[in-house]
């Protein structure tokens, strides 16, 4: 099983193109990059345009990017993580409960119209 050892993004520590080095001496400023504004765009095209279509990759890939920033302390992106998780997972909640209310009215209309043809 491959715990990501041999995959720079998946494991910074690991990385030898990074400036940042967790056990190590650091260098400030200079931090392993993330797809942090990657995972916000589609974060908010979640809620205007795309749904739980662009809001289910965008909590994977703040996920990923959380787990860069959350070896680096102090890294810029961890915000701007954090904040495309959050808005994803309340994405992909609000859209559940939208499909259970349609479901629940297709419940009450339909037994409604059976109680009336009976």
């Amino acid at each position: 099983m491959d715990n990501g050892e041999g995959i720079p993004w998946a494991n910074p520590t690991k990385n030898p193109n990074s400036a940042v080095q967790v056990s190590g001496n650091s260098m400030i400023g200079q931090y392993t990059e993330t797809n942090a504004v990657l995972a916000m765009v589609l974060a908010a095209l979640s809620f205007f345009l795309c749904g739980i279509c662009s809001a289910i990759p965008a909590v994977i890939i703040a996920n990923g990017a959380l787990q860069i920033t959350s070896n680096q302390p102090g890294h810029p992106d961890h915000g701007l993580a954090r904040a495309a998780q959050i808005m994803g997972w309340i994405a992909i909640g609000l859209t559940i409960a939208v499909i259970l209310f349609y479901l629940l009215l297709f419940v009450v209309f339909g037994g409604v119209a059976l109680l009336a043809d009976g």
